[in-house]
């Protein structure tokens, strides 16, 4: 009789999937941080253009960076997608395709981020002025800063419903999953605000600690203690018998 393969195993589905999210938080905060808050010069397009062409490999490695995530988010969607399956099959879909949805954005997005670099770095001088190149330049910036927003309306509703589905598991912690759901209305709060409300950006900032400490603790919670693998395989069993399904709402 064939034994499960190692794979199957929940418990690595969440390990890998924490350490999927460390790599992509770790990330994030570096290309925005490190990257993007060293060179950009608020207010300044000819300062952020030449801070960028004087630090172009650091510039260069926050895209490596955002690819890195995105390609690393990808992963994460499914793993995620698969441990959360027995607790509603067509809810953790949405979740996952809301993810994939965010993801996608993400990566198209970063040609904004390259195009700086093609203006800057390529033979538009001699049809632009220093000062029209250094505005759109600091117009790409500003465009990639709001598909940034953009995804995170869709990471926001992905949140929503992944919270839902941590919380009515029996696998994982209640709380951890009302965390979850928090952050998810902090980025819709924080990105709607961005488009529709833009200057309140700052009086709403501070609501992003909210999704910081909620996706740190999800983050380390499935890296270190991951889910509880009896009670999924259980949950499992129950879901594809049908039997004990819990309700969408």
């Amino acid at each position: 009789m064939t034994g499960r393969p190692a794979e199957a195993s929940p418990l690595v589905y969440a390990r890998v999937a924490g350490l999927l999210y460390l790599i992509i938080i770790v990330l994030g905060l570096f290309s925005e941080l490190f990257v993007r808050s060293s060179v950009v010069v608020p207010g300044d397009a000819a300062a952020t253009a030449a801070n960028i062409l004087a630090a172009e490999g650091l510039f260069r490695t926050g895209f490596l960076a955002d690819s890195i995530m995105f390609l690393s988010d990808v992963v994460l969607a499914v793993l995620l997608y698969v441990l959360l399956k027995p607790v509603h099959k067509t809810l953790a879909l949405i979740a996952m395709f809301f993810r994939l949805t965010q993801t996608a954005v993400i990566a198209l997005n970063l040609l904004n981020y390259h195009a700086v670099l093609l203006l800057l770095k390529g033979d538009y001088a001699a049809t632009l002025g220093a000062t029209q190149l250094n505005g759109l330049s600091s117009l790409f910036l500003d465009l990639h800063s709001h598909g940034y927003d953009l995804g995170l309306i869709l990471f926001g509703v992905h949140c929503l419903v992944l919270g839902y589905l941590i919380a009515k598991s029996l696998y994982m912690p209640k709380l951890l999953g009302y965390l979850v759901m928090a952050a998810g209305v902090t980025y819709l709060i924080g990105s709607y605000t961005r488009f529709l409300f833009p200057d309140f950006v700052g009086a709403v900032s501070p609501i992003y600690v909210v999704a910081i400490v909620s996706e740190l603790s999800l983050c380390f919670w499935l890296l270190i203690k991951g889910v509880n693998p009896e009670r999924w395989r259980e949950v499992t069993t129950e879901s594809r018998r049908g039997v004990g399904a819990r309700p969408a709402v």
